[in-house]
C-alpha cells in the first residue's frame, strides 16, 4: 500500500511548480550525493502556510516526499509546520512518529528509514519548508542550502 502511495506522488506530483505569486521566501535545496536538487516558494497569509511548491529533479522519494510534504503542510500554522517537520525527521531516524494522522501520506515514508543512504532524499523537501520558514522569519526572501 505504501509504495503505491509513494509511487502516485511521483507520477502524479501535487503542488509542482516553478513559481508562486506572492512568493515570501524561497530556498534551494541540493543532496550533492545523489544529485537530488529542489527549488522551495512558500506563501504566508496570517501566520499559516497558505501555499508552497516545489520544482526540481531527483529520485522518486525525495520527489514523492516533496509532494506528500505540501500536502500535510498547507494551510497550517508555521509552528506547526515546524514541529511536523521535526516529526517526520525524526521519524526518518528511526523514530515512531508522533504525529501520524498529520503527516498524512509522509507515513509513507516510514521504510525508507531502514535505507540509510535514502533518508536525505526523502528529507529534501521537509528540510526545505523548514528553511524556507526560517527565511520567511528572518526577512531574508532568498536563500539557498545544501545539505551533504
Amino acid at each position: 500500500m505504501y509504495q503505491d502511495i509513494i509511487l502516485d506522488h511521483y507520477r502524479k506530483p501535487h503542488n509542482r511548480a516553478g513559481e508562486l505569486e506572492g512568493t515570501d521566501a524561497k530556498v534551494h535545496h541540493s543532496n550533492p550525493l545523489c544529485g537530488d536538487e529542489m527549488d522551495l516558494r512558500i506563501r504566508v497569509v496570517d501566520d499559516h502556510l497558505d501555499a508552497v511548491v516545489f520544482d526540481g529533479d531527483g529520485c522518486s522519494i525525495s520527489q514523492a516526499s516533496a509532494s506528500a510534504m505540501t500536502q500535510a503542510v498547507t494551510g497550517r500554522e508555521l509552528d506547526d509546520v515546524l514541529d511536523l517537520s521535526e516529526n517526520f525527521r525524526m521519524m526518518m531516524h528511526g523514530d515512531d512518529p508522533e504525529r501520524l494522522d498529520d503527516l498524512e501520506d509522509g507515513i509513507a515514508f516510514q521504510g525508507v528509514a531502514k535505507f540509510p543512504v535514502r533518508v536525505k532524499c526523502a528529507l529534501l523537501g521537509w528540510m526545505a519548508v523548514k528553511d524556507a520558514i526560517e527565511t520567511y522569519r528572518g526577512g531574508d526572501a532568498a536563500h539557498a542550502v545544501t545539505h551533504e
